[in-house]
């Protein structure tokens, strides 16, 4: 079969005969790949950076992807830990990490928004229990995971969602995606400090896939402006995209009621993620969240994997 293979992390993945995976376990069954996403994610473990990276080549990248079974069956599918990842012609798939979709939908949009759409979907689902109605702040919204998260939010019941990131045009697109408000977090850190008090101050969740110096600037921030520091603040930490670390006053932990949780593998189980997907499979193949994939050819993915997107786009390479 043909395959985006990684054989060093220095370069991008080239597309290469590589040996056909086999289906050996008890609820494993060999698909056809028809979409796969180029998420952060999967750039990530291409250059060995992740924090699942064990540093072993060469490799197939690929996380998830959205296959049809030798039955005719459509399967959206998680890769095994471990496994092959998805971006070849053909995939094992453990039938336990999959999701049926139904006849008609998009391959491509489901390729394209699961894993973004994901992070948040279950993270507001599984990691918390969050009740319609409450306030959302997402920090790194200009992403296409953090547009999701927008949507998500209001589709969960959010009754404020609130976008924070730097690209202007990004923040514009927001509020057409459900924002109630956005925050530019470019600028002079007391200006963007106060935008950040001033207009998400109360928020009940914030959904952070930045960290780093906007995190470290921003939850100060939050904390001090709150009218009731008493009133909880749940802080779930997805992304890192500004930076690994951040440094974390302790008087913020006795000065409010501030809950700090991660969202991701290890932190939920791979049966709780697994249980979430039917139900966000459906929301995208429904229409009711946005998404915008820009398909290219597998053969291409040198190529794709330095093409540049749009805002809210996101790249599915078609076997």
């Amino acid at each position: 079969m043909h395959a985006a293979v990684v054989r060093s992390f220095e370069t991008p993945p080239r597309y290469e005969t590589f040996p056909a995976p086999e289906a050996s376990g008890e609820h494993d069954l060999l698909v056809d790949v028809l979409a796969v996403g180029l998420h952060p994610r999967v750039r990530s473990a291409a250059d060995g950076s992740h924090y699942t990276s064990d540093g072993t080549l060469p490799l197939i990248p690929g996380v998830d992807a959205v296959g049809r079974t030798a039955q005719g069956e459509l399967l959206y599918f998680v890769a095994s830990d471990g496994a092959l990842g998805t971006m070849a012609e053909q995939a094992v798939v453990d039938r336990r990490r999959a999701v049926t979709l139904p006849p008609g939908t998009d391959p491509v949009a489901v390729a394209a928004a699961m894993n973004p759409g994901m992070s948040s979907w279950v993270a507001l689902r599984s990691r918390i229990d969050f009740r319609p109605g409450g306030s959302v702040l997402v920090m790194g919204a200009t992403g296409n995971a953090g547009q999701l998260a927008v949507q998500i939010a209001r589709h969960l019941g959010a009754a404020r969602v609130i976008g924070a990131g730097r690209d202007p045009r990004r923040l514009d697109l927001l509020k057409s995606l459900g924002a109630d408000d956005v925050i530019s977090l470019d600028g002079d850190e007391s200006d963007v400090a106060d935008r950040l008090g001033g207009a998400a101050g109360d928020v009940d969740v914030v959904i952070d896939y930045l960290w780093g110096r906007p995190t470290q600037q921003a939850m100060p921030a939050l904390l001090t402006a709150r009218g009731d520091r008493s009133k909880a603040l749940v802080w779930i930490q997805i992304g890192s995209m500004a930076g690994q670390d951040i440094t974390l006053p302790s008087f913020l932990l006795r000065a409010a009621n501030l809950t700090l949780m991660g969202s991701g593998q290890g932190s939920v189980t791979t049966a709780g993620i697994v249980a979430e997907l039917p139900s966000l499979a459906r929301e995208i193949g429904s229409g009711a969240l946005a998404v915008n994939p820009l398909p290219l050819p597998l053969a291409q993915v040198e190529e794709a994997w330095r093409t540049p997107t749009a805002p809210g786009q996101r790249v599915v390479l078609i076997p």
